[in-house]
């Protein structure tokens, strides 16, 4: 917390230093936190990354899930830049730092430092409810939600019914670069007519390669072990009435599978695969209810059983005031059994009241 304290103390003094003589900026935030209670939880400890609920039966618990803080700044007409930090129960972080070229060329606006990526930034606004949860990448791992990159992001025509957005990173997260390797991001959203919008998008991850286990040779010859990740959104909506999205994606791993023993290992694309499909429905200006369900196998091959699952989250949202919602909900998860007898695993239920406010 003392960290946190100076550095929002180094921003508000930056802010008061350029004040005179420069745009006034904007400081925003908000946090989201529940109350929850696990009525049903597998003891299985591989199931211990369940999306519903953490700890096992009964394990309740007051959390504060995301604490933003967040100063926006236009340096001049041309150029804005953004500051975030994110806090939950442990440490803050850095969770934006970047600054906007805008109309670098027509249309199309330049980033640079840590930001969004492509991945899921249109489906996470359309959604509408990330203060329940994630969207399914997100919730799941598949691509991480910034990266420390560059960045191009534009229309393709004036109505701006077609736009782009591409970006080299990292591939680190909000961390430190450890590693050569690299991510290229790229996403095409069109918006055919009023209210929908459709959005292609695909990423190329580079890895290091993995030892190829059949090798007699020192040392062992090696294998490729890239991520490829192709996802399609659809969302249709109209606001403050309803709104409803389908998001799916599918990503393969090079030489991520290998069944059999040394020397006669067989190599093969491990692909992971989900679908989401989510809706909100407003009964009035006050009161609207948000449903949501999720398919997730990790590893579609055959030869790989028990790791695939349901997801359903259902809820309301009470607008108590214009910067406050209270959200009672109920998150369930289903776990695919083990093959031929093996394992099964009982369903995750946590029941929650989530609090979601501004307060600047």
């Amino acid at each position: 917390m003392k960290h946190l304290r100076f550095v929002i103390l180094t921003v508000l003094s930056l802010a008061v230093m350029h004040a005179q003589d420069k745009p006034a900026g904007k400081f925003s935030g908000y946090m989201f936190g529940d109350y929850s209670y696990n009525v049903a939880h597998d003891s299985t400890a591989a199931l211990s990354s369940a999306a519903a609920g953490s700890g096992g039966k009964d394990f309740n618990a007051f959390q504060l899930r995301r604490i933003y803080f967040t100063y926006d700044n236009d340096i001049s007409s041309n150029f804005t830049t953004r500051f975030r930090l994110e806090g939950s129960t442990g440490s803050p972080i850095v969770k934006d730092a970047y600054l906007k070229w805008k109309n670098v060329f027509s249309g199309s606006d330049l980033y640079f430092g840590m930001q969004p990526t492509p991945a899921y930034d249109i489906s996470e606004a359309a959604w509408g409810y990330r203060s329940l949860e994630k969207t399914i990448m997100d919730l799941r791992g598949i691509v991480s939600s910034r990266d420390l990159a560059i960045s191009l992001r534009g229309k393709l025509d004036e109505k701006g019914s077609i736009n782009y957005w591409v970006m080299f990173g990292n591939n680190s997260g909000t961390g430190a670069e450890a590693d050569r390797y690299k991510r290229v991001y790229a996403n095409v959203q069109v918006k055919p007519v009023d209210n929908l919008q459709v959005t292609l998008y695909a990423d190329y991850s580079m890895k290091s390669d993995i030892n190829n286990n059949n090798s007699t040779t020192a040392p062992k010859a090696t294998l490729n072990n890239d991520d490829v990740t192709t996802a399609l959104f659809v969302g249709y909506g109209i606001k403050d009435q309803y709104n409803v999205g389908v998001e799916a994606f599918y990503k393969m791993t090079a030489n991520g599978n290998g069944t059999g023993t040394s020397p006669n290992i067989s190599y093969a694309s491990k692909n992971a695969q989900g679908i989401s499909v989510f809706g909100s429905y407003n009964f009035t200006q006050e009161l609207a209810a948000v449903a949501r369900y999720d398919n997730y196998d990790p590893n579609n091959d055959s030869k790989f059983k028990g790791d695939s699952r349901d997801y359903i989250l259902a809820g309301l949202n009470w607008k108590a005031d214009k910067n406050v919602m209270i959200m009672p909900n109920v998150q369930y998860e289903t776990y695919e059994n083990l093959p031929n007898g093996g394992r099964s695993f009982d369903p995750s239920v946590t029941a929650r009241v989530t609090f979601y406010y501004i307060f600047l």
